[in-house]
């Protein structure tokens, strides 16, 4: 199993080829999400000059979870808000993502290094966050979740549970590797 470590003051990520196809994947996913397949706004100045027209939260909980009311107990607030930094946000979790996905390189036998830059290594960091995240609200994972013992070998979720903590510590080896 990889990670991230600190060598020669930089941050490389070494893995398996199994393991880059499957932050490959979860990345790809993460893009599928954060980047709508249709514009979320239909108004060209709008989107010109970087601010959006929606102001309703998502009603995906993962997309609500990435993109969450900014107040709360005042939703008119939070529709001016989003209106104002959602489009933004969008942008800077897909940078993010695509970032970490264009740092994994090509998968080869055996595992292999990557070496990051610092902004490589934040737009990881951030990226592990968003699909931590992510996998974390689908799974409905709560701290009494992460408390319990992993669920029997049979349960389907355990396989997704199991990829929650391996982000949870490739996050946590890249946070000490920065620190």
């Amino acid at each position: 199993m990889g990670g991230f470590v600190h060598r020669r003051n930089r941050i490389a990520l070494v893995l398996h080829p199994a393991e880059a196809e499957i932050l490959a994947g979860l990345l790809g996913q993460l893009l599928d999400l954060v980047v709508p397949a249709e514009p979320l706004d239909d108004d060209p100045l709008s989107a010109l000059i970087g601010i959006g027209t929606t102001t309703e939260a998502p009603q995906d909980p993962v997309l609500a979870r990435l993109f969450p009311d900014a107040y709360g107990d005042d939703p008119e607030a939070s529709g001016e808000f989003r209106r104002y930094t959602e489009p933004e946000l969008r942008e800077r979790k897909r940078i993010q993502a695509e970032t970490a996905l264009a740092t994994l390189g090509p998968a080869a036998d055996g595992e292999q290094g990557f070496a990051l830059t610092d902004e490589e290594a934040q737009a990881w960091l951030l990226a592990l966050n968003d699909l931590r995240l992510a996998l974390g609200t689908r799974l409905g994972v709560t701290e009494e979740v992460l408390a319990e013992p992993l669920p029997d070998e049979g349960d389907p979720s355990r396989p997704l549970l199991e990829v929650y903590d391996w982000l949870t510590w490739l996050q946590g080896g890249l946070v000490e590797a920065l620190s």
